[in-house]
């Protein structure tokens, strides 16, 4: 069950990281879908969507799926992250990460996120790892 809808996330997140890229999808246990429009600051030559944009991008995805567990928090910040790229996006498509949680504790999140370009979401574009140091709760 989560503690903050996909409405209220992007509400939360529109204040304390307007930058961020891509919309929620849908978000649920332990798990989040977020889809980015491809537009020209995303591409590298080819024209494909770039490393770092898919690496932000799955940055953001699992950090909406950990907000939508533990509620609005903005300090739980990235500790590490670790990409594959599996195949070239094309920068034609939006791209789709489902971001998924492997270990929710107190101190420290764990997950992962596939990347798919939405012409063919049978073949995902990059894995990747990541962890998040949590904030302390309030109660210590």
């Amino acid at each position: 069950m989560t503690v903050m809808t996909a409405e209220q996330i992007e509400h939360f997140l529109d204040e304390v990281f307007p930058q961020r890229m891509g919309r929620i999808e849908s978000v649920g246990a332990m798990s989040a879908t977020l889809r980015l429009t491809i537009d020209e600051q995303h591409l590298r030559p080819g024209p494909r969507v770039s490393g770092p944009t898919m690496m932000g991008f799955a940055d953001v995805a699992l950090y909406v799926a950990i907000l939508a567990q533990i509620g609005p928090q903005a300090m739980a910040v990235t500790s590490d992250l670790n990409c594959h790229f599996l195949r070239a996006a094309s920068g034609e498509h939006d791209i789709v990460a489902h971001a998924k949680l492997i270990k929710l504790g107190r101190r420290l999140a764990v997950g992962e996120v596939q990347i798919f370009s939405a012409s063919d979401d049978t073949k995902p574009v990059a894995h990747i790892t990541a962890s998040y140091a949590l904030p302390d709760s309030p109660t210590g």
